[in-house]
Parts: structure tokens; C-alpha cells; sequence
């Protein structure tokens, strides 16, 4: 009996082995082809390695990393139309709004051949919200409507500068350059300012911010605590100077007959529809 169970195992003890081994007959030819190689083939095998498994792990950052810019951003001071403008551009109808303490979201279709369709997103004008939800927001901006009150626009230009002063000189907007589009509400009111006008007044105030700012930009590339320079040094500034595109349109989101006409937002859906 000891002899059989003695021999039984003997047997058995190989098929243990082949079963916890099951590549150990091509390592050994393996091993000796390696040894017989040049040590510069060798080096090359593991540099061709290494470029291989690096652009792999490369590639799968920069995939993960890369954020789709597809949103349409209403930016602006409380009180300049954004809400209602946002209403308009996704269902064309008037709707009573009041002072936003959040974001608002939806699908909207540009009015184009291609149709395509953009996240269009309502921040809160309140100076204390504004900033934090455009932080949240900006690097999904495809493009950025700053919405101005044309009506009492003289009153406002300082306030509507700053904040738009902090929109350009952004170190995320200014890299991705989504398209700019100044959008000078509230048309149907008599007084209103037109586009051309709050631009110029807007260029010669943004020139006086910068200079008042300027001596906060210290580093060699003009950018401190996530700001750039705005415009060109040593010329007056300009829109056309920025990198990204800025275009001035004048809009009414309440309409001249005022709750029952429709809205005035033909030239600003042209500046969407070319997104």
C-alpha cells in the first residue's frame, strides 16, 4: 500500500507542476535567443517599450483631460435681461423673470443650415455669484454673451467694464478664445445707447483699468493670479486686439410692443448660428 501511494504521488507530481507552469517550455528557448542577441538590439527592444507604453499612457490623459467646449454662456450684472434673453432664445415667448441666484441650463438648436446644438447656461449677475459660477463654467464656453442694459448703460460703464475687464484677462477664456459676443439689450427703451457707442465708451475705460492694474502684473509674461494682459502694451486699447473674436450686436429680449411682440434677436442668433 505504501509503495502505491508512494508512486501514485511520484506520478502525480508532474502534472502539478506542467499545470502551475504552463509557458516553462518556451521560456528556456526564449532565454537563450535573448543571450545570443546583441546587447544594441536588446536596448532597442526596450527603448521601442518604453516609447510604446508612455504614448499609451499619454494618450489616455489627454483623452480624459480634454473637455468639450460646447456651452453658450449669458454672463452680465444683475438686472441687464439675461434671464428673459435666455427664455427668447430657447422658445421665442415672454416670460416674467426676477434676479437669478443659480445657473439655468438647456438644449438650444443655432438657427443654421448645419443646426447644431449648444448648452446654452444663464449665470447670476450678483457681484457676490458671478465670479464663482463662471469659474465653474468657463472651460465648457464655446461662446460668451455679456449681456449689457443699453438703457442705463452710462450709469453702469464702470461696473460693466470691471467685470468684463475680469472676463478677457482670464488665463482659461484667454487661452480657449470663445467667441465674444456683447449683447447691448433693452433696444426698445428710448434712451438706450446704441452698439457702437458702448463699445467706444467701453474700449476707453477698459484702457484706464488696465493702467490702474497693471502694477499688480509682475511676471515677464504679464500674468499674475490667473489674469493676462489685456490688449497690446504701449497702445491704447482695443477689441480688435484681443485673440479672440468680439462682436457687438444690439438685441431687445423684451421686443418694441413690448409682453405681446416678439423679441428683437435677430442679429444675435446670426452670431450664433456661426459658432
Amino acid at each position: 500500500i505504501e509503495a502505491d501511494s508512494t508512486g501514485s504521488s511520484m506520478e502525480e507530481k508532474p502534472d502539478v507542476e506542467m499545470a502551475e507552469n504552463p509557458f516553462e517550455p518556451y521560456i528556456e528557448p526564449l532565454r537563450r535567443q535573448l543571450e545570443n542577441q546583441e546587447p544594441v538590439f536588446l536596448i532597442g527592444v526596450i527603448v521601442a517599450l518604453a516609447v510604446v507604453i508612455s504614448s499609451c499612457v499619454f494618450l489616455k490623459y489627454f483623452l480624459s483631460s480634454k473637455t468639450v467646449r460646447s456651452a453658450v454662456l449669458l454672463v452680465g450684472l444683475c438686472d441687464s435681461g439675461k434671464t428673459l434673453l435666455f427664455c427668447r432664445l430657447l422658445s421665442g415667448k415672454f416670460k416674467r423673470t426676477q434676479t437669478s441666484i443659480t445657473d439655468s441650463s438647456a438644449p438650444y438648436k443655432a438657427k443654421s443650415d448645419r443646426g447644431s446644438t449648444w448648452t446654452l447656461i444663464d449665470l447670476p449677475g450678483h457681484e457676490s455669484l458671478r465670479s464663482q459660477y463662471l469659474e465653474k463654467f468657463k472651460s465648457t464656453a464655446r461662446a460668451i454673451v455679456f449681456v449689457v442694459d443699453s438703457a442705463i448703460f452710462q450709469k453702469e460703464v464702470r461696473d460693466v467694464a470691471e467685470f468684463l475687464y475680469d472676463l478677457l484677462t482670464d488665463i482659461v477664456i484667454s487661452r480657449n478664445a470663445p467667441a465674444i459676443i456683447v449683447a447691448c439689450n433693452k433696444q426698445d427703451i428710448t434712451m438706450a445707447k446704441s452698439a457702437k457707442l458702448i463699445q467706444q465708451q467701453l474700449e476707453k475705460e477698459l484702457n484706464t483699468l488696465r493702467v490702474t492694474r497693471s502694477a499688480a502684473l509682475s511676471s515677464q509674461d504679464g500674468s499674475i493670479g490667473g489674469s493676462m494682459y489685456l490688449g497690446k502694451k504701449g497702445k491704447d486699447f482695443e477689441f480688435g486686439q484681443l485673440s479672440m473674436k468680439v462682436e457687438f450686436v444690439e438685441c431687445s429680449a423684451r421686443g418694441s410692443k413690448s409682453e405681446d411682440g416678439d423679441a428683437e434677436l435677430e442679429r444675435l442668433e446670426k452670431c450664433l448660428a456661426k459658432l
